[in-house]
């Protein structure tokens, strides 16, 4: 096995899902590429140095510049805050690095379309971390749909609600709070929730044509972690929108943090001229599905339990009915890239890929504030 000598940057959430795929991919696929987790990179030294040592990072760095001046580093996993995004894949791919990103890709479109030239001007491999395409029962989703099984398609609907923020007192900025801080996340759930939510529709249903949005920020002001004063919050607390999608279809996204009782419940559902299917993150080894050619007599509703080794992914794992987790989607995605250097083919999606969806949510964020049908960029 060829070795794959992994530099992380970021060691919070999704460091932690990064670093277990890293070393679980090796364990359940076959793979021409051996993991090597040779370096992680956080500006908390102690911090790092633990996180290394529990993960088994051969060393560890409190400036990303250095990492990226290794030359014992063949891939740079970006998995720190928005803000940081452009100006280390910039500096990776000009020092002729592989290259993953934590999504959204950056703040703004013309922000990742600089990523974007930068990387495909390198040649690099690069990929964005949108898992939810690795959910076996997404995947199969997608599967049905570029069969024609569902037909044409009619109706796109999805959401993803949360609740975390609700409390006044909440403060903005620094440490886990980053997400509320405008300069630094470049928006709010439009690009922290309903990215994932756009993703996964572009895969499955097409490029987006137009948008007409509306945004809320329910407290407008909160106090700033790092500067120690009440400022303005400028990011979004909810985001809802209609758009059309090239194939016609009609779609409707909602996104919130205000929504009581719901941590991260994204769902989506895909109508069709012969067929419907829905999908719950909260039963996410499950796709729920309908078609209409079925005999009248049993048609309805049914629920498929995505863990048979002929479904996506699941032969590699456990017997069948035992499911799989969240977790997993990480250890497929990167897995797909690993085959993506075997084979030549990309694993999607790309740079360029997630870029579409920053031009959707700034299509979005645009309609919000003219209050007008705005047409999504090519």
């Amino acid at each position: 096995m060829k070795k794959l000598r992994i530099g992380l940057i970021g060691y919070g959430f999704m460091g932690r899902a990064h670093s277990n795929a890293f070393r679980k991919a090796p364990n359940f696929f076959d793979l021409e590429f051996e993991p090597v987790l040779q370096a992680v990179c956080a500006r908390d030294e102690a911090k790092v140095k633990a996180f290394a040592q529990r993960w088994g990072y051969a060393s560890h760095e409190t400036d990303w510049r250095k990492l990226i001046e290794r030359d014992d580093i063949d891939l740079v996993d970006i998995a720190c805050p928005n803000d940081l995004h452009k100006d280390i894949a910039l500096a990776a791919a000009k020092a002729g690095k592989m290259i993953l990103c934590e999504k959204p890709l950056a703040r703004t479109g013309p922000e990742g379309l600089q990523m974007v030239k930068a990387i495909e001007k390198a040649g690099v491999p690069n990929m964005v971390w949108y898992n939810y395409r690795r959910v076996p029962a997404v995947t199969l989703a997608h599967q049905l749909i570029e069969e024609g099984r569902l037909g044409r398609i009619f109706h796109y609907r999805a959401k993803f609600l949360q609740d975390w923020t609700i409390s006044a007192d909440l403060p903005q900025g620094g440490t886990g709070l980053w997400r509320l801080d405008l300069k630094v996340a470049g928006s709010g759930v439009t690009g922290d929730l309903l990215a994932h939510c756009i993703d996964t529709a572009l895969w499955l249903n097409g490029p987006i044509a137009k948008v007409n949005g509306m945004t809320e920020t329910f407290i407008k002001e909160r106090k700033h972690t790092l500067t120690g004063k009440v400022e303005k919050v400028g990011i979004d607390d909810a985001c809802a929108f209609l758009a059309r999608f090239q194939n016609g279809s009609l779609a409707t996204f909602e996104s919130t943090r205000y929504a009581r009782g719901h941590k991260a419940l994204y769902t989506f559902e895909i109508n069709g001229e012969h067929a419907s299917i829905a999908w719950d993150l909260h039963d996410l080894h499950r796709l729920q599905w309908f078609d209409h050619r079925d005999q009248g007599l049993v048609r309805g509703w049914r629920s498929i339990h995505v863990t048979d080794s002929d479904q996506p992914y699941m032969a590699k794992w456990w017997v069948p009915g035992l499911q799989i987790g969240y977790e997993h989607s990480f250890v497929h995605q990167f897995t797909d890239f690993l085959q993506g250097l075997s084979s030549g083919k990309p694993a999607s999606p790309t740079f360029r890929d997630a870029l579409a969806t920053q031009f959707v949510c700034d299509a979005v964020l645009k309609s919000a504030r003219t209050q007008k049908w705005e047409k999504v960029r090519a």
